[in-house]
């Protein structure tokens, strides 16, 4: 029993320790930037290691991280997780991301498979502004940027994609217009066939509406998988407009190979470890996928 409680308070000690370290290191960033738009406080700050990180609303999560001067470098686990779609489908021409931030995922995956086209949407301008004047976003033939409501151009578009990558988040959470069936819906018509979108959203810890959101892609999709990250509070939602996503010793194999062949820092296979798992169609059967709300009109 001592023993058990000895090794419990070493645990809990360095836990505490972590999230000190990480506060001090959070109160030492310096704003750089600030800017209220029409839709939201934009803050841009530096750490004393040169991070650089992107805020809105003055809310906890940062939207996007970028080292200036070394192009390579991806801070969070989610953004080095993003390629793995890259082992999803095979030779993808065409993709669309739904929400910029500081564009560090449209710049890499760009910078790595130059000759993907990748579209995308961001609601606010003076976001795109500051990816522009901050975060060194560039556009080109292969990589645009549409201003606007991106449902509202899923809901629109003529367009098909190979990859639909959901990362727009507000302050602290995915807006509920991106998370409903009706969206995801929408979403899959859009997909070519076989195409794939992957979402990032907080995972059940932090997210009462985690089993809501994923039963919104178990009832539109025939495959649906997670990812969960490690050390993170969010995760990946993979789907597959129609047959199966690979099962996870295949998907090691691919995520292998590309780690080698786009010369990745970071080891998708090792990443992926014990992590990646096919959803169960009987596992959300009983929850609700949320819904749009029916006394509430979308906009034209």
């Amino acid at each position: 029993m001592f023993k058990h409680r000895s090794t419990l308070a070493r645990w809990f000690t360095s836990i505490v320790a972590a999230l000190l370290i990480s506060v001090s290191a959070r109160a030492e960033e310096r704003v750089i930037y600030e800017k209220r738009s029409a839709l939201q406080n934009i803050l841009v700050k530096e750490d004393r290691d040169g991070l650089r990180a992107l805020y809105l609303d003055d809310g906890a999560a940062r939207q996007s991280v970028i080292k200036p001067g070394d192009p390579e470098h991806l801070e969070s686990v989610y953004t080095q997780a993003a390629p793995l779609v890259l082992a999803m489908v095979a030779q993808p021409k065409r993709m669309l991301i739904i929400g910029l931030g500081g564009g560090t995922i449209a710049t890499y995956l760009h910078r790595k498979v130059p000759a993907l086209k990748i579209d995308v949407a961001e609601l606010d301008p003076e976001v795109l502004a500051v990816a522009r004047s901050h975060f060194g976003f560039k556009e080109d033939a292969n990589l645009k940027v549409h201003v606007g409501d991106g449902r509202a151009l899923i809901e629109r578009s003529n367009v098909r994609y190979d990859i639909v990558l959901l990362d727009a988040f507000g302050p602290d959470a995915v807006p509920d217009a991106l998370s409903t069936l009706e969206f995801i819906q929408a979403v899959k018509r859009v997909l070519t066939p076989g195409g794939v979108v992957v979402s990032n959203i907080w995972g059940p810890a932090r997210n009462a509406k985690y089993a809501g959101m994923v039963r919104a892609y178990t009832q539109t999709f025939p495959s649906v998988a997670t990812l969960e990250l490690p050390k993170a509070v969010n995760l990946l939602v993979f789907a597959r407009e129609r047959g199966s996503l690979p099962e996870r010793a295949a998907l090691e194999q691919r995520a292998a190979r590309l780690t080698r062949d786009l010369k990745l820092r970071v080891d998708l296979a090792a990443l992926m470890q014990q992590r990646y798992r096919l959803i169960d169609d009987r596992e959300f059967s009983t929850t609700p996928a949320l819904r749009d709300p029916t006394d509430t009109p979308r906009r034209p």
